[in-house]
């Protein structure tokens, strides 16, 4: 496989850059069977667009894609283009003033399957956008496409050169930033979350680091009851800390 290309798998993720993107589609891998519905509109997709499709069995299908998570289903493509730090602020100029702005900033988030994780959940959430470092961050590589189920491909991804430079340039848009921290006074349903807001999570057990911490505007704390657990995971967190946004957002317009 050329340098500029990379594994796409499973079906999720494989459908949602023949829907998507389908320009960086270059040749579909395929363990065929005829009664997977998802399978078929995945093959039908890939004829549309002219897609090279080879049939080959499952141990041919690891062997080239070297993981075994595939769900019969493998894609080469080109890379995805994340956006940088000039289009992020252009994009969060364009964003609708009939709906508060959602922005998710994740520091230092190395670990692949977190990564996907937070991406699948953002999209569900109804986040506009993920932001996150060039450095010490995870790429988008075929376990996080797999995990983010179909996210990746249509969640705007942004990857800034300085991440603290990123959240000062949100703040000077109007958006206000909200860490998470076991330092914080208050807890995260004391929050209010109604305006635009920038969620901001910190890595796979060291948190926020200081300096971003410091770029904040408000830190709060997911209550904990166990006296032996002491932090979720950072993809469990994002979760819970996204919907109790939906949550505030949804009471508000309804009242």
């Amino acid at each position: 496989m050329a340098q500029q290309e990379s594994w796409v798998l499973g079906n999720h993720a494989v459908d949602a850059v023949l829907r998507v993107n389908p320009e960086r589609a270059l040749q579909l891998w395929v363990v065929i069977n005829p009664k997977h519905a998802a399978q078929r509109d995945i093959l039908d997709r890939a004829e549309a667009i002219g897609l090279s499709i080879h049939p080959v069995d499952k141990q041919e299908l690891e062997k080239r894609c070297k993981n075994s998570q595939h769900q019969g289903v493998a894609l080469t493509a080109r890379p995805r283009q994340l956006g940088s730090d000039k289009e992020l602020e252009r994009f969060v100029a364009s964003l609708s003033e009939n709906k508060p702005a959602l922005m998710l900033i994740l520091d230092q988030v190395q670990d692949p399957h977190n990564f996907g994780a937070c991406l699948r959940t953002a999209d569900a959430a109804g986040v506009d956008a993920v932001i996150v470092a060039k450095d010490n961050a995870s790429p988008l590589t075929a376990v996080v496409q797999k995990v983010a189920s179909g996210a990746a491909e249509t969640m705007p991804i942004f990857r800034v050169a300085n991440l603290a430079r990123a959240i000062e340039g949100l703040k000077r848009q109007g958006v206000w930033m909200i860490g998470t921290s076991d330092k914080a006074t208050h807890s995260l349903y004391q929050q209010d979350f109604t305006g635009p807001v920038g969620l901001v999570m910190g890595a796979e057990g060291k948190g926020l680091r200081q300096l971003t911490e410091s770029k904040c505007d408000s830190l709060v704390s997911l209550p904990m009851a166990s006296t032996i657990v002491s932090s979720l995971n950072v993809s469990v967190a994002t979760g819970v800390c996204l919907y109790e946004v939906v949550r505030q957002r949804s009471v508000a317009t309804a009242s």
